[in-house]
């Protein structure tokens, strides 16, 4: 082990942060407020800093927030809550899964977000858009799965304002000497000594240049060994390492792992620190709760390795499996990520496809990631404005329907499905013209009255009396065969990887506890890691905006433990 300026075998810490990500950053910032001195742990170089969150949309679960109300939204706790326990199915409070922790959790996340949620983040400078979304809307029922109304507010700057306001404080602590990091630094263990956790063993990774989210070299030059009176492991999910997603795979829930899987997060997202916790004496629990996408598109151009894009779509697009058949309510485009993913499983295939017009992509594709929303991630309400309200759909959107190897464009069904057949795998049967053009000129002809029996036309009737989405989201109903809304669009979608909904199981101090269920002395753990609180905050299912919220709330309580000892 060498030692070089700045080193961190040096520095004395009150803490150590393992995992340079949202959560990681919130706890620094907490400590830093205290008057701490942090060590931050990174397997990745300072370009990534802030991990995961800086890819993301940016979107916030609030509840009754003055955004709601001036859009004429009338939320409250109760009907949040009410929202959450018919998502999240909570089991037994006393059953293996440890599920009294998550919703102890979930309580004390929801009084957050009705609460002091927003009132933290406008005093750290964050902004969000005027208009407020309604992701995962559910089915039909109160006391099920879904968002009753609109609660998505969108940051405006995205996730990489979601990580500047608490980057900068933290770099300000760097200046001042109260924080240290230490890139290209993996931790392989955490070390304990007399039932308490006293620091962190691991390996010194070669020099990396490469930009933010690029895979990096996994090459050992070192070793290192730290200390500290806590530990905060702060690591994120599993997303990129696809043989433990495959390995946990809830099969018995969601049918068979799917064979093929693309990445909505970058290859370090690998999931290491579950198993190096759980070997310190931490409980994991909810392996097989996760929460992945079933409108995942490869992204056509790449930063890491099978990087995927998600289409958030609004309601409208016609959702088909991968033999042409329609899916039935709920599985509609924005309604029930889980439920379709069954329903695509049950198939024996692993993707399905969405069968549109120029028109809805134009008003409906909003596609995830801060990089494909420039014009919000930049801040520039000029380019906002032209993106958003001249002709055609968002520039990131075309690139996607112009490059994209998912897409299809046609002038004609019989051209349209032609190509489909063409992006076909895993033995699916080639689509039949007859039969698809039957369902769509079926659907359409619900369109000559201006009512139906067409369930998802009642759900697009009722989306758009939600202002925000007859402004800006959701397409006026239009036949999908006349040709004035064409040309027609045809997007195989993949399942994407994303996000963890179990991990290290914590209290609500983000105190570690062990099989016993009592606090492991020393660790701590927060964000995706801890599946974003309690080792599963969100049960079988999440209500969407309530991720990065996650990572605020766990890692703020976890460096308020800290601090105050």
């Amino acid at each position: 082990m060498t030692t070089s300026p700045r080193s961190p075998r040096d520095f004395e810490p009150d803490a150590i942060v393992v995992g340079a990500g949202l959560a990681g950053l919130v706890a620094t910032h907490e400590l830093v407020l205290a008057g701490k001195k942090v060590l931050v742990l990174d397997q990745e170089n300072r370009a990534n800093l802030g991990g995961q969150a800086f890819w993301s949309l940016g979107g916030l679960f609030l509840v009754d927030s003055p955004e709601q109300r001036r859009m004429g939204i009338k939320d409250s706790k109760e009907l949040a809550l009410q929202d959450w326990w018919g998502s999240a199915q909570f089991g037994d409070s006393v059953d293996e899964r440890g599920d009294d922790w998550g919703r102890q959790w979930a309580r004390a996340y929801v009084d957050f977000a009705a609460g002091e949620k927003r009132d933290y983040l406008h005093e750290l400078g964050l902004r969000s858009v005027p208009m407020v979304g309604w992701a995962e809307r559910g089915g039909a029922d109160p006391q099920g799965h879904g968002n009753s109304v609109p609660r998505f507010h969108l940051t405006w700057g995205t996730g990489p304002e979601v990580v500047r306001v608490f980057e900068e404080p933290v770099l300000a602590g760097e200046a001042r000497g109260l924080v240290r990091f230490a890139f290209r630094h993996q931790v392989d263990e955490v070390i304990v000594e007399d039932g308490t956790v006293v620091g962190v063993r691991g390996s010194v990774l070669e020099p990396s240049d490469e930009v933010r989210g690029a895979a990096s070299s996994r090459v050992v030059v070192d070793t290192f060994e730290l200390r500290g009176p806590a530990v905060i492991v702060t690591s994120g999910g599993i997303g990129g390492n696809h043989d433990l997603v495959r390995q946990t795979w809830p099969t018995e829930r969601m049918g068979a792992a799917p064979e093929h899987l693309i990445s909505g997060v970058p290859a370090h997202v690998d999931g290491r620190m579950l198993a190096i916790s759980e070997a310190a004496g931490a409980r994991v629990v909810n392996r097989d709760r996760m929460w992945h996408y079933t409108e995942g598109i490869h992204n056509w151009d790449p930063i890491w390795p099978d990087h995927a894009i998600r289409i958030i779509p609004g309601p409208s697009s016609l959702w088909l499996d991968a033999t042409g058949k329609r899916f039935a309510a709920p599985n509609f485009p924005g309604c029930d990520n889980l439920q379709t993913m069954r329903e695509i499983l049950k198939t024996g295939y692993d993707y399905s496809w969405f069968v549109t017009t120029q028109t809805v992509i134009e008003k409906e594709f909003a596609l995830s990631g801060s990089e494909q929303n420039p014009d919000i991630t930049e801040k520039d309400l000029r380019v906002l404005l032209r993106e958003r309200l001249s002709k055609g759909a968002p520039t990131p959107v075309e690139k996607f329907k112009e490059h994209g190897e998912d897409f299809v464009v046609a002038d004609t069904i019989d051209d349209l499905v032609a190509g489909m057949n063409k992006l076909s795998r895993g033995g699916a049967p080639d689509l039949d013209v007859a039969t698809v053009e039957a369902m769509i000129v079926a659907r359409d002809r619900e369109l000559d009255n201006g009512f139906s029996k067409d369930a998802q036309l009642m759900l697009v009737a009722n989306a758009r009396r939600s202002r925000t989405d007859k402004i800006v989201r959701v397409a006026k109903p239009h036949k999908v065969l006349d040709p004035d809304h064409g040309p027609l669009i045809a997007v195989r979608l993949n399942i994407l990887t994303r996000k963890t909904l179990g991990g290290i199981q914590t209290d609500l101090s983000s105190r570690a506890l062990g099989a016993d269920g009592s606090p492991v002395p020393g660790l701590y753990a927060a964000g995706e890691v801890a599946g974003f609180g309690g080792g599963g905050v969100h049960g079988h299912n999440a209500l969407e905006g309530t991720f990065l919220g996650g990572c605020i709330f766990s890692g703020r309580a976890a460096g308020r433990a800290v601090a105050n000892g």
